[in-house]
């Protein structure tokens, strides 16, 4: 099976998600920075102490004005008590469709047993996305293990607002 890949620099994929609390959250919609965390869900420990790191970081994205969230393929249920568990600040989206998951270009897995989840769920994600809704950094692992330093990337955002920097590695 082909991967489908978004592209540095292409107009990221408006998405509405289910989000923790009510509402939705809408992804590549936004008229500000806009950064997206996609993560296993709550299974995965690892998830867990990457979304506290961003959530230590939030303040500082919100000074340099990066609209934060994370979404996984969780039921509302799973989103819900592990967010009030966490005491996570930032918006939570859930129920992540396999559709929505390829929309991304994401790497998909199934469960290995019941006890870790029921459902495929989708391996990690990090998409930063500019006030012109284009993808300026794209992340895409097929492991929990493989992620972007968070703080790195909130220096790497400062650096692209602050000196224009452009969106690299268009050519392909």
């Amino acid at each position: 099976m082909s991967q489908f890949k978004l592209s540095a620099g292409s107009a990221m994929p408006s998405l509405s998600i289910p989000k923790v609390g009510g509402g939705e959250l809408l992804i590549g919609s936004a008229t500000g920075w806009e950064m997206v965390v996609v993560y296993r869900g709550k299974h995965c420990p690892i998830c867990r102490t990457y979304l506290k790191t961003l959530d230590e970081l939030l303040d500082r994205y919100k000074e340099a004005g990066v609209n934060v969230g994370a979404v996984s393929a969780d039921t509302r249920q799973k989103a819900e008590s592990q967010a009030q568990e966490e005491g996570w600040r930032f918006a939570i989206g859930y129920d992540l469709s396999l559709e929505q998951m390829r929309m991304l270009g994401l790497y998909i897995s199934e469960p290995r047993s019941a006890q870790e989840t029921d459902r495929p769920f989708p391996e990690p994600g990090l998409f930063a996305i500019n006030p012109e809704r284009k993808l300026q950094i794209v992340d895409v692992s097929n492991a929990p293990f493989a992620r972007p330093d968070l703080a790195a990337i909130l220096k790497g955002l400062k650096f692209i607002q602050e000196k224009q920097y452009p969106i690299r590695g268009t050519l392909g």
